[in-house]
């Protein structure tokens, strides 16, 4: 048994408040805090002290665990925490923030005194209510004593990118992995509303590809999402990959890539928030393929 820590979880959405519940089972002190209290209160059930405001939450804070939005939600949650910071506790920041919004948040950790570990994860809801998730991580080596038990309660495995966490490393690995996802994903969308449109049945495609190089266990597990109408709960939200999405246009942007699949799925995704799917699973893309809402 490690020593027990004090982790301080800001955002508690589908996978914050995974990650803290696994924290808290693992033996450590939960402090939450979510804008919508009442995504947080669930946590209480675990032992969590469900915090008032972000500072309040982070006081004797040995890590602090941010999973929010974005990068500028993180940066204003932090912002906002200041007065409760301790100088030498851990920042894991594990939001989705994207290259550039990551400078802002590594001069946040520096002009506080935080040590500063760049931690996304990859993952949906179930490995992360299962405490498997993959966990990117790049941050001085001094500090991992510290931060490996959080990374540990969290996570099956946690890949080191780096020890420095304002580079960004762990950051641009999560930027290409989700690049595959997002675009695996629309892929799936596609197949199925064409094959909807020729008159194919599904399984008479995976019958096809079954045991070969094109069949793939993400195909099938999104692909049942749309056909057994099981998009809600999501996975990983429409709203959500759609940000991603664009993070990682804009990210091959500013270094001379063209991404198209990524550009065309982020448009895809954005169609179908605005039919209404916008909290399904990002499966829910398959939507976009049509002017009407067809039965799955």
């Amino acid at each position: 048994m490690t020593d027990k820590l004090t982790v301080s979880v800001l955002g508690t959405g589908i996978m914050g408040a995974a990650m803290a519940r696994n924290i808290a089972r693992a033996g450590h002190a939960v402090r939450a805090w979510n804008r919508s209290r009442d995504k947080a209160e669930p946590l209480a059930a675990e032992g969590a002290h469900i915090a008032g405001t972000p500072a309040e939450a982070v006081e004797g804070a040995d890590v602090v665990l941010t999973m929010l939005y974005d990068g500028p939600a993180a940066l204003d949650v932090m912002r906002r925490a200041a007065p409760g910071l301790r100088p030498g506790a851990v920042w894991m920041q594990s939001t989705t923030a994207g290259i550039e919004a990551l400078t802002g948040l590594a001069a946040f950790a520096g002009e506080h005194g935080l040590v500063f570990y760049d931690a996304p994860v990859l993952g949906t809801r179930e490995p992360a209510e299962a405490g498997r998730l993959l966990v990117l991580a790049a941050g001085p080596a001094e500090a991992r004593a510290t931060v490996t038990p959080v990374f540990d309660a969290v996570g099956a495995r946690t890949v080191w990118t780096g020890e420095d966490g304002a580079a960004g490393s762990a950051t641009r690995l999560k930027l290409v992995a989700n690049s595959w996802v997002i675009a695996a994903t629309s892929a799936v969308g596609e197949v199925l509303a064409l094959a909807g449109a020729l008159d194919v049945d599904p399984a008479v495609f995976f019958d096809a590809i079954a045991g070969g190089p094109l069949d793939m266990g993400y195909l099938r597990a999104k692909a049942a999402l749309v056909l057994e109408d099981r998009l809600s709960p999501p996975q990983f939200a429409v709203t959500t990959a759609e940000k991603d999405a664009r993070l990682i246009v804009e990210a091959g942007e500013r270094h001379g890539v063209r991404l198209d699949m990524a550009d065309a799925s982020a448009r895809r995704l954005a169609r179908a928030a605005a039919r209404g799917h916008g909290d399904k699973d990002m499966a829910a893309a398959y939507f976009a393929s049509f002017e009407e809402k067809p039965s799955p």
